[in-house]
Order: structure tokens, then C-alpha cells, then sequence
């Protein structure tokens, strides 16, 4: 009856102390720290409840008088290291919410931004893991079984270090290899790059793999060793501003003066245009044609697709309906 009224003692003190606190963050919700006590409240008081109770519950539960209870607060340490690894991630997590809420998530945000927003996601993602990891390893520690094996597995670890090391090493050097893109800025969350010659745009930077949303929508995955072994264009690395490019085939006879008025008309009509660059040149000659080259700056990726497109579709229009000789023609001359 003792014993009870212990465990019983233990787990209202628990609770008491979680009813308190309570008071305390809601009423701190209210000064003017409240943007960061509040979600940080709402998103770690039901781990930190349980936290405190699974651990009252431990501490004040005898151990060794019964094998059944002895059994039961093995459990409640198994439950009480997943309570604390549940507690660290939601603080985690909301930690990595707040920190990127203060920063722009627009794709013209600047380098810094990016840079700071890719680093925070990895270092969440790295401590989650390493969170996660060490809960298992306090959990199977917890059995003395393990805990004999893991004294031999000690002696030996140079050997198991080996063998570890090439059972996981495609793994391991992913994960290097995710660590070493987000903190040496070859990539960050938002550039343009063009991979394998498929244009995209950096979604996600995880530890082992990077995801790349497509122009038409699709996901690229690929592990990020692709970015540490293989070459690859960023087309953002310091600026989100993009230069892309178009080529429009005309016949020699074209007056190349009245194109690129036409041209300079377009893309000052357009609001894609950031006024920072645009030029058109004729940069080879085939044959039959003149290649014209239109090279516009757009404030990101996808205004650059969609600000070449339009200046493609509105050439051909222009000389389609205003000049139709001036398109390709292939010529032939007979000899009577």
C-alpha cells in the first residue's frame, strides 16, 4: 500500500509540475516573446506531459521486489527514452519552422537566404537522426544481453568498424556527401540547375538525396553523390536572376534591324522582363538561314521558361503575318 501511494504521489507531483508550467507558457504566449513561446508550447506539451509522467512512473516504481514489476519498469525506461526522443524532434521541428518563417521563401529570395534555408533543413534532418539513434541505442542498452555484447563488440571494433564501413558504404557516402553540398554552397533549396540536361529547380536537400522539381511538374531524385562526382550547371548559385536564351531561323533576305525592333518591343511589353538584360545578335549561318539569338534576364527560373516562350510564339507571329518571306526557304536553280 505504501508502494502505491508512492507511485500515486509521484505521478500527481508529475502532473502538478505539467499543470504549472502550462500556466507559465500561457501566460508567456501573451508578452511579447509570444511568436516564438507559443508554437514551441503548442508543439512539445504533450511529449513533455508524458515525459513527466513515464518518468515518475519510473522512478517511483520499486523494481526489485517482483519480476512482473521489474519487467513493467523496463518498460517504462523503453517508453521513457521514445518519450524523450519524441519531446527533442517536436522541439526540432518547431525550432526549424520558426527559423524558416523569418526568412523569405520567395524564389528571388537572396543567396543567404537560400544558403541559410538548405543548412537548416540539413541540420534538423542530421539531429533527428542522430536523436533517433541514440533513444535505440539506450533502449537496447537496456538489456543485459546487448549489454554483454556490446563490451565484446568494443574490443573489436576495428574489426566491425570494417566491416560497417563497406556494408554501409554507399549510404555513409551519400550522407557525407549531403553534408558537404549543404555547407560548401554547391547547391541550396531553390536554384536553378540543369542536371543531366534536365532544367529544374532544387525542391528539397536531404542527407542522402536531393529532389529537383521539373518544369512539367515532375520530381527528379537523385542521391546526392550525383552533385559531389558529376558535373552540373547552377544557374542561381549568387543570384536568383536567370539570362536564358532563344534562337529563331530566318531566311537571308530578312532585315535583321526590323526583328530586333520587334524584338526590344516584346520584351519591354513584358512584365516576366526584369529590365536588367536583352539583346538579339545573329550568331550563325547555316546554308539556307540566319540564326538569330535572343538572350533576355528574367528575375527567376520560371520566368525565364515562360518569358522565352512568349518571345518565341510573338517572333513567329510578327513574321508570319507582317513578313512571311522572311521565313526559311530552301532555294534551287535549273539550268535549261
Amino acid at each position: 500500500m505504501r508502494a502505491l501511494l508512492t507511485v500515486v504521489a509521484w505521478v500527481v507531483a508529475a502532473l502538478l509540475v505539467a499543470w504549472l508550467a502550462g500556466l507559465f507558457f500561457r501566460w508567456a504566449c501573451r508578452t511579447r516573446y509570444g511568436w516564438i513561446i507559443k508554437p514551441v508550447y503548442e508543439a512539445c506539451r504533450r511529449p513533455a506531459v508524458v515525459v513527466l509522467v513515464v518518468g515518475a512512473l519510473f522512478a517511483s516504481v520499486p523494481g526489485r521486489r517482483y519480476e512482473w514489476l521489474a519487467a513493467f519498469r523496463h518498460g517504462l525506461l523503453l517508453a521513457f527514452a521514445a518519450a524523450c526522443a519524441w519531446l527533442v524532434i517536436r522541439f526540432l521541428q518547431v525550432t526549424e519552422g520558426l527559423a524558416l518563417g523569418r526568412l523569405s521563401h520567395e524564389p528571388t529570395a537572396n543567396r543567404q537566404h537560400r544558403r541559410a534555408r538548405t543548412q537548416i533543413r540539413m541540420i534538423r534532418g542530421v539531429t533527428a537522426v542522430l536523436v533517433t539513434l541514440a533513444a535505440i541505442a539506450v533502449a537496447l542498452m537496456s538489456y543485459q544481453q546487448i549489454r554483454v555484447v556490446g563490451v565484446s563488440l568494443v574490443t573489436s571494433a576495428g574489426v566491425i568498424g570494417v566491416l560497417i564501413g563497406v556494408a554501409a558504404r554507399t549510404s555513409l557516402s551519400n550522407a557525407f556527401a549531403g553534408l558537404q553540398i549543404a555547407f560548401t554552397d554547391a547547391i541550396h533549396v531553390d536554384d536553378v540547375v540543369v542536371v543531366d540536361d534536365a532544367w529544374g529547380r532544387v525542391e528539397e536537400v536531404k542527407l542522402t538525396s536531393v529532389v529537383i522539381r521539373m518544369w512539367d511538374e515532375r520530381r527528379l531524385i537523385l542521391p546526392t553523390t550525383h552533385f559531389t562526382d558529376r558535373p552540373f550547371q547552377n544557374w542561381t548559385r549568387h543570384e536568383s536572376r536567370v539570362v536564358g536564351e532563344l534562337r529563331v531561323h530566318v531566311d537571308y533576305t530578312a532585315d535583321v534591324e526590323q526583328i530586333r525592333r520587334e524584338a526590344r518591343r516584346l520584351v519591354e511589353e513584358s512584365p516576366l522582363w526584369d529590365r536588367a538584360l536583352w539583346v538579339l545578335q545573329v550568331v550563325d549561318v547555316t546554308p539556307q538561314t540566319l540564326e538569330l539569338q535572343v538572350r533576355v534576364s528574367a528575375a527567376d527560373g520560371p520566368s525565364s521558361w515562360d518569358l522565352r516562350c512568349d518571345l518565341r510564339e510573338g517572333l513567329m507571329k510578327y513574321i508570319r503575318e507582317q513578313h512571311p518571306q522572311w521565313l526559311p526557304r530552301t532555294r534551287a536553280e535549273f539550268q535549261p
